[in-house]
């Protein structure tokens, strides 16, 4: 099968201009025989590198970009989020775009998010990465459950997905491995020498294939009135001007051996064509969730219940009629009556 990783600049703080560039690259990579598309971690408004540097307590700065960050996140099934789904079906592909997710089109939560969108144009499945980083965490909520720790059946084999350190992680790894996952969607906002090795090693401890899909990004692609403290947020060194995220986005195979090797310093999408059978011949020596494993010694459970913070009980209609009949009190007990069922 022909996979595809974007590594085009996001727009940062523009979900509109955003949609309409992921509309532009689906397009494009479709173009060319892609059947599984995939974006780097947060490309939908973009990676708020920001916070790194404004993280001090009641930060005016910090809260004012906060709030302009949280009124360009969409939820998921935000209408904002149609031409991408359009795009999806119209190319019969199936895409992995990370984003920032708001909690709802109300809400003041942020998640960072990997939404997976099928070749119908449907929400094929939603991860939010369950712990956030360091001071991430300013920004970002961590995922309330762990209900988008799954994999999911596509024609060319079953999918899945992780959002940067949560790929350090042994026990979340260790749930993906477990339901035979054989595309592996590994978002990153760069690509460091260890985000590398991350993405191999995953890629020969699932025996899988690994789509590393890293951010491209230059300064000019910064908004001008939030771009000192991005700088300041990228890190020490950063150039006032050129590359900041220098991509590096690539494929591994099962082996742990690039299938294409990382492209750095330059935008554009990156493809290859890859053999998912190869996934299946490479656990003959090694099945970390089959046979190279010990279930007599060793047990993982994974609760994937959904959680929420609020539980309404409303009465039933039932209740409500109770309610009306002569003699009930206020708890919708009928007072000082006979139980003649």
């Amino acid at each position: 099968m022909h996979v595809a990783i974007v590594q085009e600049p996001p727009s940062i703080l523009d979900i509109a201009e955003g949609v309409r560039r992921a509309v532009e690259h689906i397009d494009a990579a479709a173009h060319q025989g892609a059947q599984l598309i995939a974006f780097p971690e947060t490309w939908l408004t973009g990676y708020p590198a920001w916070i790194f540097g404004l993280a001090g307590w009641d930060d005016a700065e910090a809260r004012h970009w906060y709030a302009a960050l949280l009124r360009q996140c969409p939820s998921v099934d935000s209408p904002e989020l149609a031409p991408i789904r359009e795009a999806a079906a119209r190319s019969g592909a199936t895409v992995s775009i990370g984003m920032n997710e708001r909690q709802a089109s109300d809400s003041g939560t942020i998640y960072n998010s990997l939404l997976t969108i099928g070749p119908q144009g449907e929400t094929m499945g939603l991860h939010r990465k369950l712990t956030p980083t360091h001071t991430e965490r300013i920004v970002w909520a961590p995922s309330p459950d762990a209900a988008g720790l799954r994999t999911h059946d596509t024609e060319f084999g079953r999918l899945g997905g992780l959002i940067c350190w949560e790929h350090w992680q042994p026990l979340i790894r260790q749930s993906m491995h477990s339901q035979g996952e054989q595309i592996h969607v590994a978002a990153w906002p760069d690509m460091t020498d260890a985000h590398q090795a991350a993405s191999r090693t995953y890629a020969f401890e699932g025996r899988c294939f690994v789509l590393a899909a890293a951010q491209f990004l230059r300064a000019e692609d910064v908004p001008d009135q939030v771009r000192s403290a991005y700088r300041a947020g990228v890190g020490p060194g950063t150039p006032e001007t050129g590359v900041w995220f220098a991509g590096g986005s690539a494929v591994a195979g099962p082996d742990g051996a690039w299938v294409t090797e990382p492209l750095f310093d330059t935008p554009g999408i990156v493809h290859a064509e890859i053999d998912t059978e190869q996934t299946l011949a490479y656990k003959h020596d090694l099945d970390v969730a089959g046979h190279y494993a010990r279930p007599d010694i060793f047990n993982l459970t994974v609760d994937r219940r959904p959680r929420s913070s609020v539980t309404w009980i409303d009465s039933s209609e039932d209740e409500a009629a109770t309610r009306k009949k002569p003699g009930a009190d206020y708890t919708g007990a009928a007072a000082n009556t006979p139980n003649t069922t």
